[in-house]
């Protein structure tokens, strides 16, 4: 009899131990297929956007390369910016950012797939870097998240938080957020900082001149100066004040 019971306790601890391999394999195998699969991996590496359906960044991953750079040279890291609702920010900013930056933003969903295939003839024809294509949405995603480092897995993890901001964020959430973390100048932030660093005013009261000239620095934003354009940027301004004019942003000029 004490041997039945000895063997049945046995039987018992047996099966405990061959579910519980049983579970760690499963386990082992949901991990593995995670990390196996490229887009189990982007997914579970890429940044969590939730929070920013109502907390703004204190930092950004940008921010934090200047700084590092900064620290390198030997000289102090100053930030100038000052968070602001869309709705201080002048029209005249938000729609010369659109026609210069994205103009289909409220459009596409996270993608503009015409600029891109665009981008790419004109990047081959020429066998250069000469145009791209990414838009506000991919903007933010590497500027909160990525910085400035160029690479593979970089611009895929791009990708899937691009696709995650466009799912969570409202258009103009996602403006909002874009238009106050952006780089406008050595150490100036997002559009009221630009607004009062350049002109001496607030965002809500630029001009749609100084509107122009404040979007059509964000390409070279250290090396060109909205408050004292050079003849190339203030070409620039002028052809994104028609591109305005030409969506009914602005009235024609008689």
């Amino acid at each position: 009899m004490k041997r039945k019971n000895r063997s049945s306790r046995g039987s018992r601890a047996e099966d405990r131990r061959s579910r519980r391999r049983i579970f760690l394999y499963a386990v082992f195998l949901a991990i593995a297929a995670t990390f196996l699969s490229p887009i189990g991996y982007l997914t579970l590496f890429s940044p969590d956007v939730e929070s920013l359906r109502s907390e703004n960044p204190q930092s950004t991953a940008l921010q934090k390369e200047r700084a590092d750079e900064a620290i390198r040279a030997g000289r102090p890291f100053r930030k100038e910016q000052r968070w602001v609702p869309l709705r201080q920010i002048s029209p005249h900013l938000v729609n010369a950012v659109i026609v210069n930056e994205d103009a289909t933003f409220y459009e596409h969903r996270g993608f503009d797939v015409h600029e891109l295939k665009e981008s790419i003839r004109k990047n081959w024809r020429e066998k250069r870097f000469a145009r791209g294509a990414s838009t506000i949405t991919q903007q933010l995603a590497k500027n909160l998240y990525f910085g400035s480092e160029k690479s593979l897995r970089r611009k895929a993890l791009e990708a899937v938080t691009t696709v995650r901001l466009e799912r969570t964020l409202t258009k103009d959430r996602i403006l909002e957020l874009y238009l106050n973390v952006i780089e406008w100048g050595p150490g100036v932030y997002g559009a009221e900082a630009a607004a009062r660093h350049s002109f001496g005013l607030s965002a809500s009261d630029l001009t749609p001149r100084q509107a122009a000239l404040l979007a059509s620095a964000i390409p070279s934003p250290r090396r060109m100066n909205p408050a004292d354009p050079g003849p190339y940027l203030r070409k620039r301004a002028e052809i994104t004040l028609e591109r305005m004019r030409a969506r009914g942003m602005l009235p024609r000029e008689p």
